[in-house]
């Protein structure tokens, strides 16, 4: 018998068959199917580089019925936008037949990546925000800076925008791109205190090894959607803010390795049982979202194989149908 080909993908491929409204309703379904226990067991590892670092992310869903595993490496080096004019994160997703191994698609990760982690904060805004969520302050102006604005304006009525960075050039350009692109008012936000007691969505989205956002920066009623934290070198909260808000990880055993959660509990600040619940948990109703309009929420969202399994499953059924994309016959 000879072995099925496997479909090549392209980020041309994946950008013209994966939308972000349609990722964040795969992202919604597949963290619900994963607190009903329908899901491949997910897993990450992290590995260290001279210029950079590699994640490895794998898990699966039951697609009617039918396992499916995703396998993500994706290669973090974010000097590549300055010096080499190529993106910070590179990578491939391999999605398989979980009846019998077939490689069944190899497609980029980049593409994937960004929507699938703009997708999980529209989720989570959709049960941590409040509904009339205004104004959001970004920390960072890369890829994902752009998508999780675009995600959040697809489940709450944003209006304004204050982006913050280190850099004031590339603040104001961004400011400047995302006002015309989103048709919201966007300003540069050189002082970040000043931006977030303003704000009702904080979200931080930065490689940053060390807390900038403090507890005394953020009022009662915000949303925090922390994302840039993925591995245990990496934080943007201070620990007193994590344990002063309601916790929803995206997968709570994870977060406590690589996420803010991990930094708070290593402070001896809180437990993961004092952890509110993962987002899944919130979808399906087992555990609250908000309780009261002055709750500080925070999403932990360190990125699980369940978001890049509901992408890629997505992806590869669309292609399918269309007849796009290259077939590799590796083992001919």
């Amino acid at each position: 018998m000879t072995a099925a080909p496997t479909l090549c993908l392209t980020a041309a491929d994946v950008s013209a068959l994966l939308t972000l409204p349609d990722c964040i309703l795969a992202v919604e379904a597949a963290f619900a199917a994963h607190a009903r226990g329908q899901s491949l067991a997910p897993t990450i590892a992290h590995v260290d580089a001279p210029q950079g670092e590699f994640h490895l992310k794998a898990g699966g869903l039951f697609v009617g019925g039918r396992p499916m595993f995703c396998l993500k490496c994706n290669g973090g080096f974010f000097h590549n936008p300055e010096r080499h004019n190529l993106p910070a994160i590179r990578g491939l997703i391999l999605l398989c037949d979980g009846d019998n191994g077939a490689p069944l698609a190899v497609m980029e990760s980049g593409v994937i990546t960004r929507l699938r982690t703009g997708a999980a904060t529209a989720v989570a805004a959709k049960y941590l925000a409040r509904p009339d969520s205004r104004t959001v302050t970004v920390c960072g102006t890369g890829r994902q800076a752009r998508i999780q604005l675009q995600a959040l304006c697809e489940v709450l009525p944003i209006a304004q925008v204050f982006v913050h960075s280190r850099n004031p050039a590339r603040a104001a350009q961004f400011a400047e791109e995302i006002s015309a692109a989103l048709q919201v008012t966007v300003n540069p936000a050189p002082d970040l205190s000043a931006a977030t007691r303003k704000s009702d969505v904080v979200v931080t989205c930065t490689p940053a090894r060390g807390a900038f956002l403090f507890r005394d920066m953020v009022v009662p009623g915000t949303f925090i959607a922390a994302v840039g934290a993925d591995s245990p070198a990496k934080q943007e909260l201070e620990p007193a803010l994590v344990a002063a808000c309601a916790v929803v990880t995206d997968l709570t055993e994870q977060a406590a390795h690589v996420g803010e959660l991990h930094h708070a509990v290593a402070a001896g600040l809180m437990t993961r049982a004092e952890v509110r619940g993962e987002l899944g948990e919130v979808v399906i109703g087992q555990k609250r979202g908000r309780k009261f309009p002055g709750e500080i929420t925070l999403f932990d969202s360190t990125g699980t194989a369940l978001q890049d399994a509901a992408a890629a499953v997505c992806v590869y059924q669309r292609a399918r149908d269309a007849g796009r994309g290259q077939e590799v016959e590796f083992l001919k």
